[in-house]
């Protein structure tokens, strides 16, 4: 009964012109599966008066969709196109001014912004972003993967640039409904995943350098493949950076602030026009240690020890690397395989001793690197398969994690049906 209520109800609100934008979703042919994590009663118990949630609505839908509308897309011909470029349907929205704090706000067809020239994000760059995935499980259910990291990142990261920070119930209501509302877009188990942009910027007007008076806080998503081309561990080359540098302590490379990013497209745009892939930075001061790649954090294997950059995290002012969380799931998954997993600086030199090395990161999982190569001196790594033993294997575990394959032993996947 109360799912015929709620295609009624929907029905009815396309009708009057309440939601017109989402009429396709009124057509009933669904494959009903009941959301054993998300339910109308938790949704519904946090409607504001006056305000449409037509969105509950539609993410719950959603869920039944996968027999009907999923089975439509033509996901070899999304999924080549380039990355993060297709539009979905629904995004999320809310506002708030400084000095309150967020209420949760509200789905809507996705579309433009309207903002002021005077836009502190537009002029002084105030803002944070986050990078997520959902996926679909073995079974076919949609995951995220520890969403509750993200949202740590996200509060941190917004105190950072004096910004009111988002508390961690709404951003992860947030994420899911928009999951939900999107559901039709996320690929079939190992075609690729739904990619999330959490962004929180200041969208009040400011001209003088201060913090801006009022926040938007957005979700919006885009189905995608492979970030590099080829299979998930196809080798990549990348150029070690030694003019160029990303972060220096006491700034906010231990955030993932939108301005940190724009500086970084120029040594990535000669290094592929060089023909490398990305460029891996490493430290300001010294020139001596490895940092990250600029999507990625980096590992370094020798024998049974696994390096990697150290990093503080919290959005502590002397880390000059990203805290990922990718970054942190790898170490604990190195730890459980018995690999001897050292956080320390690990000198760029020593790559050409190592046995293999990786990259990890939300968008592009594990990436095995075949090259790396510094002011012409190169050095090279050639595994049948394209990943070397270490990097397949950390890889086949985490996404196994991830998709259902693989015991989730520290209760990382949220799942959403």
């Amino acid at each position: 009964l109360r799912h015929a209520a709620l295609d009624v109800g929907m029905a009815l609100l396309c009708a009057f012109g309440v939601a017109p934008a989402l009429s396709r979703h009124c057509i009933l042919p669904y494959t009903i599966s009941r959301p054993s994590v998300i339910n109308a009663a938790s949704l519904s118990s946090q409607k504001r008066p006056g305000q449409y949630h037509y969105n509950s609505v539609v993410g719950l839908r959603a869920t039944a969709v996968d027999k009907t509308e999923t089975s439509t897309v033509d996901w070899d011909d999304v999924l080549s196109k380039p990355w993060g470029s297709v539009d979905t349907d629904f995004m999320y929205y809310s506002e708030c001014k400084a000095g309150e704090d967020w209420q949760y706000g509200e789905m809507r067809p996705y579309g433009n912004l309207d903002v002021s020239p005077r836009a502190a994000v537009l002029n002084y760059g105030q803002g944070v972003f986050e990078g997520m995935k959902a996926q679909r499980s073995e079974d076919g259910k949609i995951v995220l993967f520890r969403p509750d990291r993200n949202a740590r990142r996200v509060y941190y990261g917004c105190k950072r640039l004096c910004m009111p920070p988002v508390p961690e119930d709404i951003f992860i209501k947030a994420i899911k409904e928009t999951v939900l509302a999107n559901a039709k877009w996320v690929p079939p188990c190992g075609k690729g995943s739904l990619y999330l942009r959490p962004l929180i910027i200041g969208t009040g007007p400011m001209l003088g350098l201060a913090p801006a008076p009022s926040y938007s806080f957005l979700v919006y998503v885009s189905p995608v493949g492979s970030y590099f081309k080829g299979n998930q561990l196809a080798p990549i080359t990348l150029k070690i950076e030694d003019e160029y540098s990303r972060a220096a302590p006491g700034g906010s490379g231990g955030c993932k602030a939108v301005g940190n990013y724009a500086g970084s497209l120029l040594p990535q745009q000669e290094a592929k026009a060089a023909g490398y892939d990305n460029v891996l930075y490493i430290d300001a001061a010294e020139k001596k240690y490895l940092e990250e790649v600029g999507t990625s954090n980096i590992f370094v294997v020798k024998g049974n020890a696994i390096y990697t950059p150290p990093c503080k995290g919290g959005g502590d002012p002397q880390d000059t690397i990203l805290e990922g969380v990718t970054r942190d799931s790898v170490i604990q998954v190195a730890k459980d395989l018995g690999y001897d997993l050292k956080e320390e600086r690990v000198p760029f030199k020593m790559l050409w001793d190592a046995d293999e090395a990786f990259t990890v990161g939300t968008a592009v999982v594990v990436s095995s690197i075949g090259a790396v190569t510094h002011r012409g001196d190169t050095k090279e790594w050639k595994f049948e398969g394209g990943g070397g033993p270490v990097t397949s294997k950390i890889y086949e575990t985490l996404t196994g994690i991830q998709v259902g394959r693989v015991e989730d032993q520290h209760g990382w996947v949220t799942y959403l049906e």
